[in-house]
């Protein structure tokens, strides 16, 4: 039997014809007090902690995406995402901007029913973060992100999520210095860094687009 070809999934690079692949997807929970508030949790700065999304959960900017199975209560979460063009292990803060290739807006979608279920069991919560195309990002502006700038999120035009970079408990030197002493980071590696309030459903129908001032934005329509 032949063996399988794995294709290495990619996304867009503004302004370029090449593609940034992508090797493994990090993901920072609860990075803005007020969605930590309204998600029930302390905002205060507490160590961030971190799950993960396959690489093939990417999906470009104009998709159409079947609704997710096994949820009826499906999340939009606005976040920055910060593309890595080097590694290393234990990265100081001072060193982590240098590892930045480029920066897009993304979506985490969230099973959130599902999330919750696991959460009250004790249990593991992958499939709430992890399913097929769960990370929506947009095409990658080269170089490290602003401090501060909007970060919004529309449904069918209706703002749901405005925030601003700023208001990120850990800033994204501090994201990636932490993450790096949990792994060693690589090129191609994505760091979602968290969403800021107002997160909430999406239905069969919607159209989903997030925005990050000076980034392409990123749209997704969901079909029944």
């Amino acid at each position: 039997m032949d063996l399988p070809k794995v294709d290495v999934p990619t996304i867009a690079i503004a302004g370029s014809t090449q593609r940034f692949p992508v090797r493994r997807i990090f993901c920072v929970g609860q990075n803005y007090a007020d969605h930590a508030r309204e998600m029930g949790s302390n905002p205060d700065r507490e160590q961030p902690f971190f799950f993960s999304k396959p690489a093939d959960a990417v999906v470009e900017s104009g998709a159409a995406l079947p609704f997710p199975s096994q949820t009826n209560n499906l999340h939009h979460e606005v976040e920055l995402v910060v593309a890595l063009g080097a590694g290393g292990s234990n990265v100081a803060v001072a060193d982590a901007g240098a590892m930045i290739f480029g920066h897009a807006v993304g979506i985490d979608l969230t099973r959130r029913d599902l999330q919750a279920d696991a959460k009250a069991k004790g249990r593991p919560w992958d499939m709430a973060k992890g399913f097929d195309a769960s990370a929506p990002v947009g095409a990658l502006t080269p170089g490290a992100p602003p401090a501060a700038g909007a970060i919004t999120l529309r449904v069918n035009g209706d703002l749901r999520q405005n925030g601003d970079l700023s208001q990120m408990i850990w800033n994204v030197a501090e994201v990636i210095s932490k993450l790096s002493t949990y792994v060693a980071l690589a090129p191609g590696d994505l760091i979602f860094t968290g969403t800021p309030a107002g997160v909430g459903p999406i239905v069969a129908g919607e159209t989903v687009v997030a925005e990050i001032a000076g980034t392409a934005p990123v749209e997704v329509r969901f079909t029944a």
